[in-house]
């Protein structure tokens, strides 16, 4: 008989960020399959195996998963933020698409999180108000031109911009040059966030604009929104100001 595949989302930092689904499928698990720094985020439970591996090793942590489900096991994929955003969801479904048809048969459930997106707004106060977009700067899957091609067309379409993965040791300037694109299409003082470590102990918030935002400040700690027209800053006295995004722009 197969087993049961959980598809888990951690949150941004620790458990307070974690849904109550979320939970009960880590206490359920018989095997926690996932990334190193995600896999010993997870309190350990006598009798759990724990499977950690490298970052870039998706489809395989994916194909392990479905394996052991098929067994029988009730078995946990866990991921940072929201599992579905840019996360091990997607890679899970790709393995399942391309696999075993037997695959196709077994009980997948995904426990969605809170993502790096909304625990940055909400610290940040409302910047994703109106209508807003989510890209991700790496380059290991699609090609930089693709990357160019989507953050010119929502700059041009007003959107709020979301950028995750931006910037990491083996991509250490991708961030500086999506800034370089950017300015071609927004003005130099169009609001950028940079909110780094939400939730953890050296978080920090960064405000700047797009002319004077300084690129060697983020990391891949870091979730950047740069705004749209319609973003607004509230200054406030003694306290961290307030960033919104009217539901009227247009």
């Amino acid at each position: 008989m197969s087993g049961v595949l959980h598809i888990v989302g951690l949150g941004p930092a620790d458990e307070r960020w974690l849904t109550l689904e979320a939970q009960e499928a880590l206490r359920d698990a018989q095997d926690i399959i996932g990334y190193e720094p995600y896999v010993a985020r997870v309190p350990v439970r006598e009798g759990q195996t724990r499977l950690a591996s490298d970052n870039r090793v998706e489809i395989d942590r994916a194909k392990e998963a479905l394996s052991r489900a098929m067994q029988g096991r009730v078995v946990a994929v866990v991921s940072g933020g929201d599992p579905g955003v840019f996360a091990m969801a997607a890679a899970v479904f790709e393995a399942v698409d391309n696999g075993p048809r037997a695959w196709r048969e077994l009980d997948i459930r995904v426990a969605p999180g809170v993502s790096a997106m909304q625990a940055a707004a909400a610290r940040l106060g409302a910047p994703l108000g109106h209508d807003f977009c989510a890209i991700s700067l790496s380059d290991n899957l699609k090609p930089w031109a693709v990357i160019e091609k989507r953050l010119e067309h929502a700059a041009k379409g007003d959107f709020v911009i979301a950028l995750y993965n931006p910037a990491s040791r083996a991509r250490p300037t991708r961030i500086a040059d999506a800034f370089a694109h950017l300015r071609k299409f927004l003005p130099g003082e169009t609001f950028v966030s940079l909110a780094k470590s939400i939730g953890r102990a050296k978080e920090e918030i960064i405000f700047s604009s797009l002319e004077a935002v300084d690129p060697c400040e983020v990391d891949m700690s870091t979730l950047v929104i740069i705004g749209a027209s319609g973003t607004k800053r509230i200054s406030r006295e003694g306290a961290r100001d307030w960033v919104y995004t009217s539901r009227k722009a247009t």
